[in-house]
């Protein structure tokens, strides 16, 4: 436990030296944002790997696109186990030109067990409007392989998602205007008033007196000089200024995984804590029960023979004093020597005493 709150402390730094990092690394400008893109689509070429008939979609799908190109089938004697309904997902950059390239992830939406040696075919790919921005199509890369027989297969990665690198082409430009009206906006990646501030402060202090103002705690506005020529100089610039963001006291634990992140500003007032842990152990055996030798009556039968031990540990009272540091509040936890899971039932009492001087955060 020691060693794993010692690696806590460590990634998280001394709370006595504050960090500076780039305005880019916390704010970014509106309207370089990217978009996500969603398509339905089919996979062919699968080795008796795909949908099974009881995925009527992927039927329905495949009987209207021959029907498009001109092939008249019967719905019932359409066989799709070498076909798969996919939904192709990509991300559209903000500036990107027409006729160049993005990676697309396709993901199985029926039964297929694998989409290994698929092809993906022509499928277009929308917006959050419903406007087209890009076709995909091409071979599905996995990564991994499925192989074997029925009573013996060996599987590597998982096999129903499948990437395919520059295998959707963008339709249109998506440049977007970053200056409106005269100025540019920073959003926040994590809103904060104090943060905000800092960066106002910043841009002012570096580019002169009224630059920047703070609309919100989320939202920075920031004035473009009239003569100002180069656009992307002037947003390098505030990219680069330092600013010293604010972190909030926070504390998040992982139950299912045992994980417990602090950070460094989490504060505990002065309390006292015993932590004890109870073991129940039942242990089963089976026994035999025969009768006495040579009687008439009786029959052997098996019986189960039970066993129960409660151990409960021995833990006294220890006082944990107010801390000031991250390193006093990790020295103070290690001090009680339990384990990660005992520490976040720990943590959530020190919550309900009101004794933890953070916010809880539990995933």
């Amino acid at each position: 436990m020691q060693v794993g709150l010692a690696i806590i402390a460590l990634a998280l730094g001394s709370p006595a030296a504050a960090t500076s990092l780039r305005i880019k690394d916390v704010a970014e400008v509106v309207g370089t944002q990217p978009q996500q893109l969603i398509g339905y689509g089919l996979v062919v070429g699968l080795e008796g790997s795909g949908d099974t008939s009881s995925t009527m979609f992927t039927a329905q799908s495949l009987v209207s696109m021959l029907e498009r190109l001109g092939v008249k089938v019967d719905p019932s004697g359409v066989e799709v186990e070498n076909v798969a309904a996919v939904m192709v997902t990509a991300e559209l950059p903000a500036f990107a030109a027409q006729g160049t390239t993005i990676d697309v992830t396709a993901s199985s939406l029926g039964d297929a067990k694998s989409l290994q040696g698929g092809m993906l075919l022509p499928t277009p790919l929308y917006d959050g409007d419903g406007q087209l921005r890009a076709m995909a199509q091409g071979p599905i890369s996995l990564g991994g392989f499925s192989a074997g027989g029925t009573g013996d297969r060996t599987t590597k990665n998982h096999q129903v998602v499948g990437r395919i690198p520059g295998g959707a082409q963008i339709t249109q430009d998506t440049a977007q205007p970053v200056q409106v009206a005269g100025r540019i906006c920073l959003a926040l990646r994590q809103p904060d008033f104090t943060t905000a501030a800092r960066i106002v402060t910043t841009i002012n202090t570096h580019l002169g007196p009224g630059i920047a103002r703070a609309a919100n705690a989320a939202i920075i506005e920031v004035n473009v000089p009239p003569e100002n020529q180069d656009m992307v100089g002037f947003v390098t610039t505030i990219e680069g200024l330092q600013v010293h963001p604010d972190e909030p006291a926070r504390v998040v634990i992982n139950e299912r995984t045992g994980t417990v992140v602090i950070g460094q500003n989490v504060r505990i007032l002065p309390v006292a804590i015993a932590h004890g842990s109870l073991t129940v152990r039942v242990r089963q055996e089976w026994q035999v029960s025969q009768p006495a030798p040579f009687s008439e009556e009786g029959t052997t039968v098996v019986v189960p023979s039970e066993e129960t031990t409660v151990v409960e540990e021995d833990r006294a009272l220890m006082p944990v004093q107010q801390q000031t540091t991250l390193e006093d509040l990790i020295t103070g936890l290690n001090a009680l020597g339990v384990t990660p899971r005992d520490l976040i039932a720990i943590i959530q009492a020190l919550e309900e005493a009101g004794a933890l001087q953070a916010e809880l955060v539990i995933m």
